[in-house]
């Protein structure tokens, strides 16, 4: 049997979307050019039906939710103010370029202080302005390649306890699985700058929802500022990237940072949060008395790798040390939340960890900075199997 040649892949393909179009006639599309009603063969392998029933389910969802008029919404005041992201332009592709300190993002204070419904709304709002921006881009240059996107995630000042905030790694997985089934194809490129190693944490966790093309896209670099600001300029012209990042471009009044392009991130003041009233206790937690100057250490043992251990809890009286370590012999451990002062006597603090090792994890309320005061602790700490991904992403 012959080979196929590529001309007759490009031919079946071509053919393959003329049928596509014809079975689709009917659908209300944000966009009637071929390329972007490719996408949607391409997410699905150019096969035909999966690739209809995808368009047809995103319709479903886009009315459901409303995502036609989003743009017409105005995002609360917290999410304009302390979510970082912003357009500075447009790479050498022609593709609109986007930024984003997601290490300064306190996410605990923001899905403290708009709904997780809120939240999602604006992940909608910030995709339907970016697909917005890519045909802008399509018309400024008559290039159809500019259908797709560029993105700088900064991960500078990630920490362990944004990472096991489990409001957002809810959010995250949920926001990852709305722009598989819904915004295929629109990256190009994804740079991740000032990676620490806990990184991979989190990236572990959203892995499974990441189309394998996206994946592909991504350039991921440590700390090291000469090698990714040369890995930028490779696809991004100096005057399209802020001077900060290894570029030429600079705020009108000279800052190198831009931040009239787009805002830092930063911890969010507690007059944001929905209810200032202390956490109300529920009725499954436990409840122990920590003394002044004292600590408590309660220990999980992991039979399976790959378990969940979570965790919830408060305190009266005041704000707690609080530390999650594995133990592996009598002198070793290894930290997995460091220890640090959390005021869950202002807020609940809820939060799960992976743990893909067996054996002894614990974890540790520590109240030996406190001579004077106690603290009521009341907690509920679990350990639930492993789960598979949900959704299973195809092509």
């Amino acid at each position: 049997m012959d080979a196929i040649t590529p001309d007759e892949t490009s031919d079946k393909k071509k053919l393959t979307l003329i049928e596509f179009k014809k079975r689709i006639q009917d659908c209300k599309l944000i966009d009637q050019r071929d390329e972007f009603i490719q996408k949607w063969l391409v997410a699905r392998s150019y096969n035909i039906n999966e690739a209809e029933k995808m368009l047809r389910a995103s319709l479903a969802w886009r009315e459901t939710n409303g995502v036609d008029d989003v743009l017409k919404w105005t995002p609360p005041e917290v999410i304009q103010k302390y979510v970082s992201y912003g357009k500075i332009g447009h790479d050498k592709f022609d593709c609109p370029l986007y930024i984003s300190l997601q290490g300064r993002i306190d996410y605990r204070g923001i899905l403290q202080s708009v709904t997780r419904k809120e939240y999602m709304k604006f992940h909608n709002y910030n995709q339907e302005k970016l697909m917005q921006d890519m045909r802008e881009e399509c018309l400024r240059t008559g290039k159809n390649v500019a259908y797709q996107s560029s993105l700088i995630i900064d991960v500078e000042g990630l920490s362990m306890r944004q990472i096991v905030c489990k409001s957002a790694v809810d959010v995250g997985t949920e926001a990852a699985k709305v722009n598989v089934l819904n915004y295929p194809e629109i990256v190009r490129r994804i740079f991740v700058i000032n990676a620490p190693k806990l990184f991979t944490v989190i990236y572990n966790i959203l892995k499974p929802f990441v189309a394998q093309e996206t994946q592909a896209k991504m350039r991921i670099f440590g700390c090291n500022k000469e090698e990714w600001k040369a890995a930028l300029l490779e696809e991004i012209d100096a005057d399209q990237l802020p001077a900060f990042y290894g570029g030429t471009m600079v705020d009108p009044d000279g800052d190198p940072k831009c931040p009239s392009k787009f805002n830092f991130g930063g911890e969010v003041p507690h007059s944001y949060y929905l209810s200032n009233s202390a956490p109300v206790a529920k009725d499954y937690m436990e409840t122990i008395n920590i003394g002044a100057g004292g600590s408590k250490k309660l220990q999980y043992k992991i039979d399976v790798a790959n378990s969940i251990l979570r965790w919830e809890f408060m305190t009266e009286g005041g704000d707690i040390g609080f530390r999650v370590y594995y133990k592996s012999s009598d002198k070793d451990t290894d930290d997995l939340v460091p220890l640090s002062r959390i005021e869950s006597h202002l807020i609940m603090e809820e939060g799960e960890f992976i743990c893909a090792n067996p054996g002894q994890y614990v974890v540790m309320f520590d109240n030996t900075f406190s001579l004077l005061r106690s603290k009521k602790l009341r907690y509920h700490i679990v350990v639930d199997p492993p789960v598979s991904a949900s959704l299973t992403v195809v092509g």
